[in-house]
């Protein structure tokens, strides 16, 4: 007897199509999975004490294994929420790992990943392609691989063009070795929108240093303005006939605009005579400060004002800017713009009477209408609910309902700011907002697909009902 023919193999540089448990994931759920892995892999990196800063008596400062994982968490997040102080808690390899930690969330677990398939020549089939568009907030899958290397390139070079700008300032005040560590690790953080500083006060130190300042908040806006509309613009500017302004980026550009114009307007008016704030600054620090605030509070958690100091007025126009977010496909977080602006569009449409929700000339779908109202809905919900769990573990009498409601949208739209409460709570709560991070991160619409199963009931359509009141 011949002996049958051996089973066929895949062509070079084609991978296999036997599936694996990973291969049967949907985009939303790998997402989830892999931040949930990497957060336990961070927390166990930072548990370590060959990581942790060192007592002037010369033994190691104690971090627990909650306060390491909450670190992980904010870090990959790119949050900036801390329980202890990275800058003398962590030794210098441990801050590397943390830097490591909010570039890898900052861009995203996926995209390295399909990154490194790039670099060895495998092949990258559609649904991997698929899971980096989602990640990356790419609106098609055609092109998706030569938007994540022109992503990696562009994240790279503003990265170290920040670095090379803060070295101007961080190397006179700490020596070449540990000013161009800390020059490089607050662009890193500046630009995917995280929040860690490496001193004790944040950058409160620097509010009436444009340098510094100036350079910190250029970094989050590139960061969180979106890749895709940060290309479509050098495109139009380089082709402006060939390449015209979609209108995703009209919207989004508008609204980042408009926000940051009210939220410097906002924080002038309301703390201008606050002594615990702008009152002891000149008019030129109060602009600086005032603006830094407005571009900080989209998510990125730099602060270089006292929010603790902060009127509630102020506060409460914070909370607002850190619910809304970001634009989409960058490295911040919060409901993001678009999704606002579709919301309130949506709403106005209705009020006046008018069938559809119209920008800048173009009729927008119900579908993306549905889908803005349940991101908005559904992100609500999450706030509320995580909210009353810290009241409910709270046995702090000086920890009040706005420093709790304040944390609780900090840590959804991973911001980072807080009214000096983060360390005044006690481990359930830090558990709360350990979920709340890892839940703003990777989205409620996506976390609520990744874990629902599609019941067929789809393939019924039952008669539509009128009669139902509203309003």
């Amino acid at each position: 007897m011949t002996a049958p023919p051996p089973p066929p193999r895949d062509p070079p540089g084609r991978v296999s199509r036997r599936e694996t448990p990973l291969s049967r994931l949907s985009p939303p759920q790998l997402i989830a999975l892999s931040f949930a892995v990497a957060i336990i892999v961070g927390g166990a990196l930072l548990s370590l004490p060959a990581l942790h800063g060192v007592n002037p008596d010369g033994t190691r400062r104690s971090v627990t294994a909650l306060q390491a994982l909450f670190t992980s968490t904010s870090a990959l997040c790119v949050t900036g929420l801390n329980v202890i102080d990275p800058s003398r808690d962590f030794n210098r390899l441990g801050q590397v790992v943390i830097m490591l930690l909010i570039q890898l969330g900052g861009l995203g677990i996926i995209t390295f990943g399909t990154l490194f398939a790039l670099v060895s020549r495998r092949r990258v089939n559609f649904t991997e392609r698929m899971r980096v568009a989602q990640q990356v907030g790419a609106l098609n899958t055609g092109g998706v691989l030569g938007l994540l290397r022109s992503i990696f390139l562009y994240t790279v070079v503003i990265e170290l063009v920040g670095a090379a700008l803060l070295a101007f300032r961080f190397v006179p005040l700490e020596g070449w070795g540990r000013g161009l560590f800390y020059a490089l690790f607050h662009s890193v953080s500046a630009f995917n929108n995280a929040g860690f500083a490496l001193y004790s006060d944040n950058l409160m130190g620097f509010v009436g240093d444009p340098l510094v300042s100036g350079v910190v908040a250029l970094l989050i806006i590139l960061g969180g303005t979106g890749f895709l509309v940060q290309m479509n613009v050098v495109a139009h500017l380089l082709h402006p006939r060939r390449n015209r302004l979609i209108v995703h980026s009209k919207l989004v550009l508008t609204m980042m605009a408009a926000l940051l114009a009210l939220g410097t307007l906002a924080y002038l008016a309301a703390e201008w005579n606050n002594p615990r704030t702008l009152a002891p600054l000149g008019v030129a620090d109060k602009l600086l400060a005032s603006f830094f605030q407005s571009v900080t509070t989209r998510t990125a958690g730099f602060n270089t004002l006292d929010y603790g100091g902060m009127k509630l007025t102020t506060l409460f126009v914070s909370i607002i800017l850190m619910f809304i977010g970001a634009n989409p496909g960058g490295t911040g977080g919060g409901i993001k713009t678009s999704t606002f602006y579709v919301m309130m569009a949506s709403a106005w449409s209705m009020v006046r009477g008018r069938r559809d929700t119209t920008v800048f000339r173009r009729r927008i779908d119900t579908d993306t209408v549905l889908r803005a109202m349940t991101v908005g809905l559904l992100s609500l919900g999450l706030v509320n609910v995580m909210f009353l769990l810290l009241l409910m573990f709270n046995t702090r009498p000086d920890v009040l309902f706005v420093n709790l409601f304040f944390e609780a949208v900090s840590a959804f739209a991973t911001v980072g700011l807080s009214m000096n409460t983060t360390p005044l709570l006690n481990p359930d709560q830090h558990v709360v907002l350990i979920f709340l991070m890892f839940l703003g991160r990777i989205g409620p619409l996506t976390f609520a697909v990744a874990f629902s199963r599609p019941d067929g009931r789809d393939l019924v359509r039952y008669p539509a009902e009128k009669d139902i009141l509203i309003g």
